[in-house]
């Protein structure tokens, strides 16, 4: 990876999560980040180089410009950089991080159960 790359590293068994790698990819940023399911080789080295166990992951993972994000900071931060009415996104930094985490944790901890789990990994550019 080079200083300036954008990475997301997704759950590609959650219909959620590889959903809303369908979306990025559909409406692409600028720079664009480079979509990783974490079930692959390099999604788990991404995982495991950041201290997330790439056998149970409890989160996604964004690496911008050499800064990391995960959980709540992780989604704001990649629905915010889609730019224009997205931005409004932002205001749910006013809700306090051990809160929005909360809440991403339930969510995280229940993604199969409420939205599925699909059969086969989703690969970017797959579609």
């Amino acid at each position: 990876m080079s200083p300036g790359d954008r990475v997301l590293v997704f759950d590609g068994y959650c219909h959620l999560c590889s959903g809303w790698a369908r979306f990025l990819a559909r409406h692409p940023v600028t720079p664009a980040f480079r979509l990783v399911a974490m079930q692959g080789e390099e999604g788990r080295a991404l995982l495991g180089a950041h201290g997330i166990d790439p056998e149970d992951p409890s989160t996604f993972l964004v690496l911008d410009a050499g800064r990391v994000f995960r959980e709540s900071d992780a989604v704001i931060h990649v629905v915010t950089a889609l730019g224009h009415l997205w931005r409004v996104f932002e205001i749910a930094r006013i809700i306090p991080r051990p809160c929005r985490d909360w809440m991403y944790r339930v969510l995280a901890r229940n993604r199969y159960r409420w939205f599925g789990r699909r059969q086969v990994c989703y690969l970017p550019g797959s579609d």
